[in-house]
This record gives structure tokens, sequence and C-alpha cells, in this order.
């Protein structure tokens, strides 16, 4: 493939993943209008994070929320800056995927499906493959 095509689908995956993390952990701190938000504030989101995560005490579902959340801005920031992009992908794939496998353990298979979760944490991934790619062709 064209190399200008490559780098044109590794910097889309890389911003697309990194706006996803990025507006979702603004909506959980009401920085978006009420009438587009998913949650709208932390109070929301935790009790979103609760019904996921429903077997866990209520002091690891506090947890949870809060290192989901300082995670998601971290790989976000990281994706924009291209910082160590293949391991910064990798985990956000993983991370992703656990999100995935929270809703469908949470409250079923209907919810990640409709808001895509496997589908970026499969573009996750791939990026981190592409990334990784990349960097070994400059080197070489």
């Amino acid at each position: 493939m064209n190399k200008m095509f490559n780098k044109f689908v590794e910097w889309f995956l890389r911003v697309a993943i990194a706006a996803g993390f990025l507006s979702a952990s603004a909506d959980r701190f009401g920085w978006w209008p009420a009438e587009v938000s998913a949650w709208g504030n932390w109070k929301a989101f935790e009790a979103y994070t609760a019904s996921l995560l429903f077997y866990l005490p209520d002091w690891m579902v506090t947890i949870s929320a809060g290192v989901s959340t300082i995670l998601e801005v971290i790989f976000g920031i990281a994706l924009l800056t291209t910082f160590k992009t293949p391991l910064i992908a990798f985990c956000s794939g993983v991370l992703t995927l656990l999100f995935a496998m929270g809703m469908v353990i949470g409250i079923g298979i209907k919810a990640p499906l409709d808001y895509s979760a496997f589908t970026a944490s499969a573009a996750a991934f791939a990026l981190s493959i592409i990334s990784y790619e990349s960097g070994k062709n400059k080197r070489h």
C-alpha cells in the first residue's frame, strides 16, 4: 500500500481513539452539555460503573471508575503526542476490551455492540501493530 495512505490510517486511528477516550472522560466531569451527555457528572458515571461491576464492593467500583478515567486521559493524550504509540495503543485495546467485557457481564451483549466497544478495541490493537511496523521500518 501507499506509505502516505498508511500514515493517514495511523493518524486517523490515533486521533479517533484519543478523541473517544477524552470525550468520554470530559463527559464524566460535566464538560459536555447535558443534552449530549451519556453521564453528565461523576456520580452518574459511578452509578453506571456499578451496574457493570455489580459483583464488586462499592469501594472497588469507585476505584475502578477513577482508574479507568485516569487511564483514558493518559492514553488519550499519549496517543495525540505519539509517545510510545505501539505500547499505548496496545494498552488502549486491552482497556477498551475490558470495558466491552464489563458491559457484556453487567448489562448484556447489545451495549458493547451499540457503543462499538469491540470495534474500538480492535482499532487500538490495529494501531499498535501499524505503529510498531511503521517504527520498525524507519529503523531499517
